[in-house]
């Protein structure tokens, strides 16, 4: 596979993605028992957002530094959502506006002592970068393998409450079956556990095939959550993103409803695109 996520680091999907996590996870330890925080696609962790890949497609410029730039602007203006303060502070905190942390550090900076981290990433030196850039932290596990697999090997975890992301490349047309069947496995092996599904907006039929088909898995409660900023006409790769949420913990989708609104106005293009938080009809 030779998908870097330093090419996207960043984008509005990040941004998306990582207000979502941070509401899960800030959930999720409301309650005294350890959680256990499994990414089956952890990326390295940490990106230079000068590096060459990020230049190359400087998609954060139309994900966190226009966000960034509508946060400040907004300061004393208008009302911020509480959650992009607490998501503004923790980019901060790892380095921004140079560095964007990617999803493991982001739950890192949340989970407690007694909480775990399971990381997986296949490609090599994205495994061995990851490795640098969580050392030294005894909760995390870093392992060098396929994530899908990784549903099976590590679910359910001994804590018997979870968070797992699902944060799939896309590279390969036959991705949308894998994911499918992955999500099936999850539920199979932790049925009460807390999945949250990344997933692009680029065509908006295969979206909705996709949605059909896990709405028909009789799960007890869903939420979608997605962010588009560009026409659905536009001649782009990607128009927006989504985030399928199975088993959301309490609050959580008036929590992004509350917010949404306000990412999709500072990135909108033209006001184009929009945002939805609903429930998955089963």
């Amino acid at each position: 596979m030779n998908y870097r996520h330093s090419y996207h680091a960043g984008g509005f999907s990040d941004v998306l993605k990582h207000i979502v996590v941070i509401a899960l996870i800030r959930e999720m330890i409301q309650k005294d028992k350890p959680l256990c925080y499994l990414d089956t696609h952890a990326g390295r962790g940490k990106y230079y957002l000068g590096s060459e890949f990020a230049k190359k497609t400087d998609e954060s410029v139309m994900g966190i530094q226009k966000l960034f730039s509508y946060y400040q602007a907004s300061k004393g203006v208008r009302p911020i959502p509480e959650l992009i303060e607490t998501y503004i502070s923790t980019i901060q905190r790892f380095g921004y506006p140079e560095y964007y942390p990617g999803s493991p550090l982001i739950a890192e900076a949340f989970l407690r002592e007694k909480d775990r981290l399971i990381l997986m990433e296949l490609q090599s030196e994205e495994h061995r970068i990851l490795r640098k850039n969580v050392k030294g932290d005894d909760r995390i596990a870093v392992h060098h393998q396929d994530g899908y697999l990784g549903l099976k090997a590590f679910l359910p975890p001994p804590e018997r409450r979870g968070l797992t992301l699902i944060d799939p490349a896309f590279e390969k047309p036959e991705e949308w079956k894998q994911l499918l069947a992955s999500i099936k496995v999850g539920l199979r092996q932790f049925p009460t556990g807390v999945f949250a599904i990344w997933y692009p907006i680029k065509d908006l039929w295969q979206v909705n095939q996709f949605l059909k088909s896990v709405s028909s898995l009789g799960l007890e409660s869903a939420i979608v959550a997605e962010l588009g900023i560009y026409p659905q006409d536009a001649s782009l790769s990607l128009m927006g993103s989504g985030m399928l949420i199975i088993n959301p913990p309490w609050q959580c989708a008036e929590v992004l409803a509350s917010t949404l609104p306000w990412v999709w106005k500072a990135l909108a293009v033209n006001e184009a695109g929009g945002w939805r938080v609903q429930m998955l009809a089963s």
